[in-house]
């Protein structure tokens, strides 16, 4: 099985994320969620397989601040999707994709057991 990073390189627990599923010999699939945002559906997909709870999938920092939203406007899946979709800087990262499974890779210890679960090694 690939796995799939929601992956911002500007982001030192992403770029770790990604040193860890490389170095465990994974095959990873990189996706760089600023250069080709996730639709709404896209994001719809992800959070029904994502095992934090949908507002924990955007980011409350200084962006969410001007845009001048509340936790009103992230308490549903779908309320996420289309924040996110209208501003995927908002997304938490990295995002760890497995088939059926996605978890938000922060904190970073949430990541080794994720790949120990989900990556799979070439074969020797």
């Amino acid at each position: 099985m690939t796995l799939a990073i929601l992956h911002n390189p500007r982001c030192s627990t992403s770029r770790k994320a990604l040193e860890a599923i490389e170095a465990a010999g994974a095959e990873v699939d990189v996706v760089r969620y600023l250069d080709s945002p996730l639709s709404e559906r896209a994001v719809l997909d992800l959070l029904e397989i994502l095992e934090d709870s949908p507002g924990d999938l955007v980011r409350r920092d200084a962006t969410f601040e001007q845009l001048d939203l509340a936790e009103s406007d992230v308490d549903s899946p779908e309320k996420v999707a289309a924040v996110l979709a209208d501003n995927p800087r908002l997304m938490q990262r990295p995002v760890l994709i497995a088939e059926d499974v996605a978890i938000i890779g922060r904190p970073f210890d949430r990541v080794g057991p994720f790949i120990e679960e989900h990556g799979t090694k070439p074969a020797e």
